[in-house]
């Protein structure tokens, strides 16, 4: 982080919307500040994008004024039922909000709010590297407003609530999660007595909706490493509350002797693997996935030992439900990340054994255009600590990629689906959708599959009659 000074801050914010906004308010006569994570950032040298500003009264009439100079070149709206505006100028947003304090029902995450001086709008921040303010207005601009020491929060890399945070909690349960979010993107610690107030308040987490919880939780598998937040929810509690599916990987149980691995940090551990490689969110949420039918599906074998045969399908199973709660898109993306929490042990059950053409293919079909994906997620699967096998199945799967590679290549991808389909097989044997119709589809698939019959009408349809007659369906070929 940088150490800024109010010249250094001033000489920072010397740009022109920040002057006309100065102008703006000093018109007015009202104060102005910047404030927030755009003020945070500043300190962190990140980027930031959207600019918070408040106004000690109207944010509103401000906003308004600062459209007059920027003339046709802005837009502004304006929220009154909120007492908010924001002006937009090519690629700048500004939010103006008049400073105040609020109260809060205990069942209820909406607050109670009213006119307020610049110390109550700092008081109700959530978090102290969140409460700093800086003015705008001519006399004074660039002066650093920072009354609980955010600053050195900063520079200690340390997560605080500005007051009391069973307060700040309970009022806000969202608030919980977004301390687990900035630590996890700031990779900052979190502060004993706030980690212990989360605990304490875990069960409040129930009141906010789903919509906001996948917010937070998306934000978290988006950091460059998922665990440390997915660890905090945990730690906190939280967890189990939200994703109960995923905290119930944390248990290991031993027989006999054996045990098997503890599939929550192995989990979050693929999730990590998965990030190193991949900024596309939905993969990462097959990586927090792809092991949660486990729990459901773990058998004790005397000989094997611990098992969870068809986990992968069972998980599979369990992701619209998980989908729905969290409103997490109940389209095509769910549909993606049940695809490869289902596949995810296909290629590594290929590289296991020699690898065929026949068993490639079928994992080409399958996976689709989703192939690659699917083979970044099953390496990343591979967390063993015995290297000699970690190694030999990476290098297996080189083998699996090579056979991808020349499959494509061959334009297999073409011939994959028979030419003859379910209409044409319904109508050939006058049948309805049914068990047999799908017998002889699957029939005629595994045939071009295994590259037993060419991909072509003759063959294939001397394949069908004979099956269908072992069937005992007559038909009209």
């Amino acid at each position: 982080m940088r150490n800024l000074s109010d010249a250094e801050l001033a000489q920072l914010l010397d740009q022109d919307i920040f002057h006309k906004i100065s102008q703006a308010a000093d018109k007015l006569h009202m104060e102005c500040y910047v404030v927030g994570g755009y003020v945070r950032d500043l300190f962190l040298e990140r980027p930031s994008g959207d600019i918070d500003v408040v106004v000690v009264g109207s944010g509103i009439a401000v906003a308004d004024e600062l459209k007059k100079m920027l003339g046709k070149k802005a837009h502004l709206s304006v929220f009154r039922n909120f007492g908010t505006a924001q002006v937009k100028s090519r690629d700048l947003e500004v939010e103006f909000v008049g400073a105040r304090k609020e109260s809060y029902s205990h069942d209820s995450r909406k607050p109670h709010v009213e006119d307020g001086t610049l110390e109550d709008d700092q008081n109700r921040r959530d978090f102290t590297i969140n409460a700093l303010a800086v003015c705008l207005n001519t006399d004074r601009f660039g002066e650093l407003i920072d009354p609980f020491d955010g600053v050195y929060d900063l520079e200690d890399g340390i997560i605080r609530t500005p007051l009391d945070p069973d307060i700040t909690f309970s009022d806000d349960p969202l608030r919980m999660l977004r301390c687990i979010r900035f630590a996890a993107q700031l990779n900052f610690f979190i502060d004993d007595e706030t980690f212990e107030a989360l605990l304490r308040n875990a069960e409040r987490i129930k009141i906010v909706s789903g919509e906001r919880i996948a917010g937070e939780l998306n934000k978290i598998i988006s950091c460059r490493k998922p665990s440390k937040g997915f660890v905090d929810l945990h730690r906190s509690g939280i967890l189990q509350i939200i994703l109960p599916e995923l905290s119930a990987l944390d248990l290991v149980e031993k027989r006999n002797g054996r045990g098997h691995k503890n599939n929550f940090y192995h989990t979050l551990e693929v999730a990590d693997n998965v990030a190193a490689h991949s900024d596309n969110i939905w993969l990462r949420w097959a990586a927090i996935f792809h092991d949660i039918g486990k729990p459901r599906s773990k058998r004790w074998d005397p000989i094997a030992g611990w098992t969870f045969h068809n986990h992968n399908f069972i998980g599979a199973k369990m992701i619209p439900q998980i989908f729905r709660r969290l409103k997490l898109p109940m389209d095509s993306k769910m549909k993606y990340v049940q695809k490869l929490v289902d596949l995810h042990m296909r290629p590594i059950a290929i590289s296991d054994e020699e690898v065929t053409d026949s068993a490639v293919r079928r994992l080409m079909n399958d996976a689709g255009d989703d192939i690659e994906d699917l083979m970044l997620l099953c390496e990343a699967d591979i967390t063993s600590k015995n290297e000699v096998r970690k190694q030999r199945f990476l290098n297996n799967f080189k083998m699996v990629r090579a056979k991808l590679k020349e499959l494509e290549e061959k334009d297999y991808k073409r011939l994959l689906q028979p030419c003859i389909d379910g209409n044409e097989i319904m109508e050939m044997f006058h049948l309805r959708p049914s068990r047999e119709v799908g017998i002889l589809k699957q029939c005629l698939k595994d045939a071009v599959l295994d590259n037993k019959v060419a991909n072509e009408r003759d063959p294939l349809m001397r394949l069908l009659i004979q099956k269908a007659g072992e069937m005992g369906l007559a038909g009209n070929p």
